[in-house]
């Protein structure tokens, strides 16, 4: 199976792209003119509505987000804090956690041991009221 390389589109290609499909041509028509994925179109198309004609980046360049402000220091700071701090909560509970589990595990072993010695003492008693009064009586 061979990889096909990424085709990359320049901003001036998807701009004329975009007023052709405003001009009403086909997005289908114009996808297998091109050569480029309808999709594609749509999503330009999409981006050049919301956003005009910087919505239409470049290739592999990260998208802004518009209105986006960067955070300041102190608060990446404070968000870095209550990462941490939400570790530390994490490990403590999964230190509870093997806690609670090896006393299950005890106690469920202790539970058998008590059970085996029970029974080997004493006979095992039914529950059934025929069997508890002896085999079925004849009349």
């Amino acid at each position: 199976m061979s990889k096909r390389k990424r085709r990359v589109f320049s901003r001036e290609f998807k701009l004329l792209a975009v007023q052709r499909v405003i001009a009403g041509e086909l997005i289908a028509d114009l996808s297998r003119e091109l050569g480029v994925p309808s999709g594609h179109l749509y999503q330009w198309y999409g981006h050049f509505r919301r956003g005009g004609v910087e919505a239409l980046r470049p290739a592999c360049r990260p998208r802004k987000i518009p209105g986006a402000v960067e955070l300041a220091p102190e608060v990446k700071a404070k968000r870095v804090q209550d990462v941490a701090t939400a570790r530390n909560r994490i490990i403590a509970l999964e230190r509870k956690i093997g806690q609670q589990q090896v006393e299950l595990d005890f106690f469920r072993q202790a539970l058998r041991q008590v059970g085996g010695a029970r029974q080997a003492s004493q006979p095992r008693l039914s529950t059934w009221p025929s069997q508890r009064a002896g085999r079925y009586q004849a009349a």
